[in-house]
């Protein structure tokens, strides 16, 4: 195996439509593990000259090519013929396993249909994978000067059971690789990636042989720390704690975990070793907060209410806001977010709060206060704090923003006030 890893290519119109790639992410995943690097994927639709043509450029570039898809009994499945024209070679057919086939057509009460039979035939000189769940066995073809094909079919569960049984084997037997390709995130939100990046700049290349990548989203900014396989387990360890540590300390106002870390769990986590209850209200996240908040196990804890106060009137009567600050101020204003924050603890009973209003869009929006324009307020024990949001995006991720800001905002205080 050349050291640029393996090149994946997915063969499926309706994957080209728009159907969810699974089978790219589980291998991906299944070759990390494996310390095997999967440097490139391209995906084509059912037509022969491009499943050849993707083939034959994979091949330029690394020696070792696997291909998903394409291998059924009908018209549209070209990954045998191409790869056999590719290489030059006649398809020939394997009787040993049309007789599997008709058997286990058989074994179903069933004659096989004469179109199944092409799944019996392979490039000449190919290596057969049997196939245990499906009629479409995998084949390893190896051309000398051009490198391998791995040929799978498509079938999520006989694609994973040959690469787990039979692929895997080969490969790490190949590449006598021992130690796995691992990740290891640090969580980040309320800075951009433009942000992140200019305040980190100089620690990237000090944190070799990691690399590092920024992963926005609407959420956050994740950092993500890639050992690419050269190190054992302990280094690797110790080469991440380093990592994470340089990094968090030049960032400590924004990070709020690692890895998996959901911040909603990092607020409960704050509230129950206080001791401290929470009431939540909520308008244009139409109760995103509350959700949020409700998906953590055991959240019951210390979460007491949440109210979606969407109209005015509900703003009045659910939370106490009063008449003249809406009048005066509108539903988006610091003002009215204040009095939603204190009227949902307020009424409640609860030690804490938090609260959100804006304008998620698309409409609704004005010059003095454009889509975007949120205010969020929480409380810890003392009085509420608002803070000013312009965030952009779509509604749902206006929405997304606003709820994760809001629990940002909470966290502070908590810490704050610890």
């Amino acid at each position: 195996m050349r050291p640029g890893g393996v090149e994946l290519v997915t063969i499926g119109t309706e994957l080209l439509l728009g159907s969810i790639d699974g089978n790219a992410a589980w291998l991906g995943a299944a070759l990390a593990e494996r310390g095997i690097r999967l440097v490139r994927r391209t995906t084509v639709g059912d037509d022969e000259a491009d499943i050849r043509s993707a083939i034959s450029d994979a091949l330029d570039r690394t020696s070792i090519v696997l291909c998903t898809g394409g291998l059924g009994p009908t018209r549209d499945d070209l990954t045998r013929p191409a790869v056999a024209g590719l290489f030059g070679r006649r398809l020939i057919l394997d009787q040993r396993w049309l007789d599997i086939i008709e058997q286990r057509f058989r074994e179903r009460g069933m004659i096989m249909p004469p179109t199944n039979r092409v799944q019996a035939e392979a490039p000449e000189g190919a290596r057969l994978l049997p196939n245990a769940r499906g009629t479409a066995p995998g084949l390893i073809v190896e051309e000398p000067e051009r490198g391998v094909v791995i040929l799978l079919p498509g079938v999520p569960r006989e694609m994973r059971a040959l690469t787990r049984d039979h692929v895997l084997p080969w490969l790490m037997q190949r590449a006598g690789t021992t130690h796995p390709i691992r990740t290891r995130a640090l969580r980040t939100t309320g800075v951009s990636e433009s942000g992140i990046a200019e305040k980190v700049a100089d620690l990237v290349d000090a944190v070799a042989p990691l690399t590092v990548a920024f992963l926005p989203a609407p959420t956050g900014e994740d950092i993500r720390f890639t050992c690419w396989g050269d190190l054992d387990a302990a280094a690797a360890d110790a080469a991440f704690a380093h990592a994470i540590q340089r990094f968090r300390e030049r960032l400590v106002p924004w990070v709020y975990g690692e890895d998996d870390a959901d911040l909603a769990a990092v607020v409960g986590e704050l509230l129950r070793a206080r001791g401290l209850t929470l009431a939540v209200a909520e308008s244009c996240t139409g109760g995103v907060l509350t959700a949020r908040l409700t998906a953590i196990p055991g959240a019951s804890d210390y979460l007491l209410a949440g109210h979606v106060a969407y109209a005015n009137e509900a703003k009045i009567g659910l939370l106490g806001v009063r008449p003249e600050t809406l009048a005066e101020h509108g539903a988006v204003a610091e003002a009215t977010v204040l009095e939603m924050a204190e009227g949902a603890r307020r009424r409640a009973g609860a030690e804490c709060a938090l609260a959100v209003t804006g304008i998620a869009g698309p409409g609704g929006g004005t010059p003095e206060k454009p889509v975007g324009t949120v205010w969020i307020a929480a409380a810890a024990r003392g009085p509420a704090r608002a803070k000013r949001l312009h965030l952009i995006g779509d509604r749902n991720e206006i929405r997304e923003r606003a709820a994760q800001a809001a629990l940002a905002l909470l966290r502070r205080e908590l810490e704050e006030r610890a």
